[in-house]
């Protein structure tokens, strides 16, 4: 392994991605080459190549910066699973790989959707280090696990059946008919490819504080073990809890059958961390599986949402064929609290 230090100043120049927002870079001093494998997490320095799909790196403070040949950027070393952009993995080594989210993940891609340009190509110029030599990793600033005593707050999870189903948009105007209420929301994203934009949706519908697994130390969930996604789901609501939350609404990514989300959603550890679901599906039939797979996890299904509850057809289809409700935004925004009312008992909050 090769140890350089940095020159004084030297990061100031870089552009740093939202998935390094935890970080503090003032802890920096050395960059890391040759023989070396990235682990998952890890931060690297590198130099942008070729622009491809990805324009633009996610600062940050949520500014997209556009990137130009030379740039040299620091990313998180993460898988990542997106079928509707790309499916890739950490590499083996530092040779030249691919920026695979705006967010800021680099990874090889060894897959994509045919409907999308190639991905920019990085040079990786080393891992960062301290002043020892040891690769800094995002766990380094990772929120602490924390024990929570009392009766949980109200607990919502929102997931779906795929990507751009619909539940960003879902759990952002839930979260905005809970504020308008007068309750005191918390959210948090548990699964995913490290970026700002759902949080930003999060803080803009009112939540009081927003966090996701980044957080706690994970640039993406794309092939981590089930029990470090289910310490990841304990980590980020403890720590919503212990803020005095009244409620907390949760993201789960991807869909049902992405392996990640399904070891979670079926997991006794979310069972007893959920009281409800609000599922959302692009179709009605979509609806119907997901409703029937999260109902043998033994999991109360609430309502249905997403982009199927945009056509009133489709959504007279999908409330005949699950008996459930099917909420469109404007529904969920203006009687959220009454709706999750009429299904839950808010509880009453314990000073801890």
């Amino acid at each position: 392994m090769n140890i350089t230090y940095l020159e004084a100043g030297r990061l100031n120049k870089v552009k740093a991605a939202s998935t390094t927002r935890r970080v503090n870079l003032g802890t920096v001093a050395t960059i890391l080459s040759d023989n070396l494998k990235p682990q998952a997490g890890d931060l690297v320095l590198a130099r942008v190549e070729k622009i491809g799909h990805h324009k633009q790196i996610e600062l940050p403070s949520g500014r997209k910066a556009k990137l130009f040949p030379g740039d040299e950027i620091i990313v998180s070393y993460g898988n990542r699973y997106a079928p509707d952009q790309f499916e890739a993995e950490i590499p083996q080594d530092l040779s030249p790989c691919h920026l695979v989210a705006a967010g800021g993940l680099a990874a090889t891609v060894v897959s994509q959707h045919a409907k999308v340009a190639a991905p920019t190509t990085i040079q990786p110029i080393g891992l960062l280090g301290d002043r020892d030599g040891k690769p800094v990793n995002l766990r380094n600033w990772a929120l602490p696990l924390i024990c929570y005593v009392g009766k949980r707050p109200l607990t919502i999870a929102v997931v779906g059946s795929s990507m751009n189903s619909g539940k960003t948009t879902t759990a952002g105007n839930l979260i905005k008919g809970l504020v308008l209420s007068g309750k005191k929301v918390g959210a948090a994203k548990i699964t995913g490819t490290g970026s700002g934009n759902d949080l930003w949706l999060m803080r803009d519908a009112g939540a009081s504080r927003v966090i996701d697994f980044t957080d706690a130390g994970f640039a993406s969930t794309y092939r981590v073990e089930p029990k470090e996604v289910e310490t990841i789901l304990d980590i980020l609501t403890n720590n919503l809890a212990i803020s005095g939350v009244d409620a907390i609404v949760l993201e789960i990514a991807d869909g049902l059958y992405q392996q990640e989300t399904s070891k979670l959603v079926s997991s006794p550890v979310f069972r007893d961390v959920v009281d409800g679901v609000v599922y959302a599906s692009n179709s009605s039939l979509g609806a119907s599986t997901g409703v029937k797979l999260l109902e043998s996890y033994q999991l109360p299904v609430l309502a249905i949402s997403g982009v199927v509850s945009s056509s009133p057809l489709a959504a007279r289809e999908t409330a005949l064929a699950t008996g459930l409700s099917v909420l469109n935004t404007e529904k969920l925004c203006n009687q959220a609290s009454n709706l999750i009312s009429s299904w839950i008992q808010f509880p009453v909050p314990v000073s801890v």
